[in-house]
């Protein structure tokens, strides 16, 4: 395995796989912050130059955390499945690369091959990836998901209505449900931050919203995100559940920091398999975002988009119903500005779809972040046309309890008007028949939250 390579004369040698990764990636604040990214230009070719040779199997072998110290590590490589690694661990990652792009590598093909890939593999192969790239490759991955709508079909998008209020006053969390039904969102689930996370309070919001969610006959799924533990406590006391939610971490380190583990992870799936009150058969949601690892000290050396890849590998085991990258939200410390955090979308959405996850992303920044509202609006469509499952969606783009700046219920109406693109199909038909949508376009009901029944 040859770590070492020579530019216009210079030699340049890589201490491990680790440092080839984190010095092939795209200039990152997190990285800079952390004091493992590339000096300069020349040796980000340099290292990438060395990472194009490595093999995939040189990459099994050598995972960013090491199997002694970390369960995550140990996980990926006990449920790899074998027969699909066997068909590509010979390429290196260059070829690999060339060949997600080569016309003929659709999207069955690629499922197929998902299975037997290791996040460190995803994260390679990204960092020699242009935006183009990764928008091609995305689009080729389809994912279909079911719970009680059908999410990742080809010509659709989603998104997340996120009704979130500072006090978690339930009628305000209503009111903006109900008006961002009325725009025509909310098809992958209606899921709310609370600001108290207490079994009790998440089970009196999730009543309510499957009251609404019943009473309108609305093809979709509900969620409050509190830690998984306050969730599994929700159950117990007898409330409906559509879907379970948990951040994560790519390492062990990172998710104790979180509150959670894999065993704990394992026995909240098999919970929520047990008492879910949708159809499934996909019951988790988890969100992710560049930057977690290193902001709780938990990075142990490694690059943040190798990190995020391997929060996948772990999402993987659970076969959720959504993924979501919350790129900008972490902050500028992490992901500095337009460009990073753009670049971070387009990463993430394309590694977690080649691992097999339905992805979403919250296109969105931190208020000190130096990113324009143009520039996250281009992210958004760069994001539907790159097959993003869904967006975020909410009052004006603008979360009153987290304080950031994502997408605003006016947007994903927007975004599918110019991609032709529509929601998932059973929600589709809701839309058209109570008449918010007409088709593609704005129905006599569009707008007007009277529509449906308190």
């Amino acid at each position: 395995m040859n770590l070492s390579s020579s530019i216009r004369g210079v030699g340049y040698r890589f201490g491990s796989v680790k440092d080839v990764l984190a010095k092939s990636n795209p200039p990152k604040s997190g990285d800079d912050l952390a004091g493992i990214s590339a000096r300069d230009a020349v040796e980000r070719v340099a290292a990438r130059a060395v990472l194009a040779e490595l093999t995939l199997a040189d990459l099994r072998a050598n995972p960013v955390v090491p199997f002694e110290i970390d369960e995550l590590s140990r996980m990926v490589e006990s449920t790899l499945n074998e027969d699909a690694y066997s068909a590509v661990k010979h390429l290196s990652v260059g070829q690999f690369r060339e060949w997600l792009l080569e016309p003929t590598t659709r999207g069955p093909t690629l499922r197929a091959v998902a299975p037997g890939l290791t996040p460190e593999m995803a994260a390679a192969t990204c960092k020699l990836m242009s935006n183009m790239d990764l928008l091609t490759v995305g689009a080729k991955c389809e994912v279909v998901v079911r719970a009680n709508s059908t999410l990742g079909l080809p010509g659709r998008l989603s998104s997340r209505l996120q009704p979130n209020h500072p006090t978690d006053d339930v009628e305000g969390i209503l009111y903006s449900t109900r008006e961002g039904l009325s725009y025509g969102c909310g098809d992958a689930v209606i899921g709310v931050n609370p600001a108290t996370d207490t079994p009790e309070s998440t089970a009196q919001i999730l009543t309510r919203l499957h009251e609404v969610r019943v009473k309108n006959n609305i093809p979709t799924q509900h969620c409050v995100l509190s830690h998984v533990t306050v969730q599994m406590k929700a159950l117990d006391l007898g409330c409906p559940m559509d879907l379970m939610f948990q951040s994560m971490s790519g390492s062990e380190k990172g998710n104790r920091a979180f509150g959670i583990s894999i065993a704990l992870i394992d026995e909240a799936y098999a919970k929520m398999k047990a008492k879910t009150s949708n159809r499934g058969p996909n019951v988790m949601y988890f969100e992710t975002g560049q930057g977690s690892a290193l902001s709780s000290d938990a990075h142990h050396g490694a690059d943040q988009v190798t990190l995020e890849a391997r929060c996948y590998g772990f999402a993987r085991r659970y076969k959720p119903f959504l993924v979501n990258t919350v790129v900008g939200f972490i902050g500028p410390e992490y992901l500095e500005d337009g460009p990073q955090i753009t670049r971070a979308g387009l990463e993430d959405h394309f590694m977690g779809k080649l691992m097999g996850l339905p992805m979403g992303c919250d296109a969105c920044f931190t208020y000190h972040a130096r990113m324009t509202q143009d520039e996250v609006e281009s992210l958004k469509v760069l994001l539907g046309v790159a097959g993003c499952t869904y967006l975020m969606s909410m009052p004006v783009g603008d979360d009153i309890m987290l304080n950031y700046q994502s997408t605003s219920f006016h947007d994903i109406p927007s975004v599918r008007g110019l991609l032709g693109k529509r929601p998932t199909p059973e929600f589709d038909a809701w839309l058209n028949e109570v008449g918010i949508m007409d088709g593609l376009k704005p129905g006599e009901r569009f707008g007007d939250p009277g529509v449906l029944k308190r």
